[in-house]
């Protein structure tokens, strides 16, 4: 069943209409037809309904609610991944995993390693492309949230945003190796706030690390082998969502 968003001010009583860019993709890419059912989630909000799709007008298909829920797809509690800016389109394939994932938020950062400059202006284009993918993922795997992607920070922005974070978590080098990385995850509690510092390809500067440590952060190993920067942050979540959908 296909899985759209909108807001509330789009719910009239016992109907809900679709409009814009998803108006579009219900009609000329999945021509669905009348009588058809999807789910619609609320932006900033935990209802989802069930709906059948009862008119098409010019520009809004309309919506008979069926039912009415509360979304359970979402984490207990809230994780940010703060990804090091990777080269190429390195960055869509991590929102789009991240996402499916559970991360309630991602935060693209420059780090003193990162190879990828981006000026405010391509920032800014590449910021609304990659929230575009969040959205599509959140649909795909039935979010009850679109996680936002914020504006790309520095290392020290970045590091004092997590402050006001219950855990930052920074997989590292890590001498006493996977038994404490175990340790921390156990400590991981519902409805506290997670932050998740990935490096670049050139991994985290000494300086970065040292930053974190003095924010309190806990250096942890994801395991004995050399991670890719698209693969380390999902391999975070991952132990991280299996721990707390315990």
């Amino acid at each position: 069943m296909y899985h759209f968003f909108t807001d509330q001010n789009a719910v009239y009583d016992d109907h809900i209409e679709i409009t814009g860019a998803d108006f579009n993709h219900i009609t000329h890419v999945l021509r669905m037809k009348k009588g058809e059912e999807i789910t619609i989630g609320i932006i900033g909000s935990t209802k989802e309904y069930l709906c059948r799709i009862d008119a098409f007008e010019a520009d809004r298909v309309l919506c008979l609610i069926l039912d009415q829920q509360t979304v359970s797809t979402e984490l207990p509690s809230k994780i940010t991944l703060f990804q090091g800016l990777p080269k190429a389109d390195k960055m869509e394939l991590i929102i789009q995993k991240a996402v499916e994932l559970g991360a309630a938020k991602i935060v693209p950062v420059a780090m003193a390693r990162s190879v990828v400059k981006l000026d405010d202006k391509k920032a800014a284009s590449k910021v609304v492309r990659w929230q575009g993918i969040s959205e599509a993922a959140a649909k795909q795997s039935k979010r009850g949230i679109i996680p936002v992607v914020s504006a790309p920070l520095s290392f020290s922005e970045a590091i004092k945003e997590a402050g006001n974070y219950d855990h930052i978590l920074v997989p590292y080098e890590d001498a006493r190796g996977f038994a404490h990385t175990r340790e921390v995850l156990k400590s991981l509690k519902s409805g506290e706030s997670i932050a998740v510092f990935i490096g670049p390809e050139g991994g985290f500067a000494p300086t970065e690390i040292e930053k974190a440590r003095e924010s309190g952060a806990e250096i942890l190993t994801l395991g004995k082998r050399i991670l890719r920067t698209e693969t380390a942050g999902l391999v975070a979540l991952s132990l991280i969502m299996a721990e707390l959908e315990e």
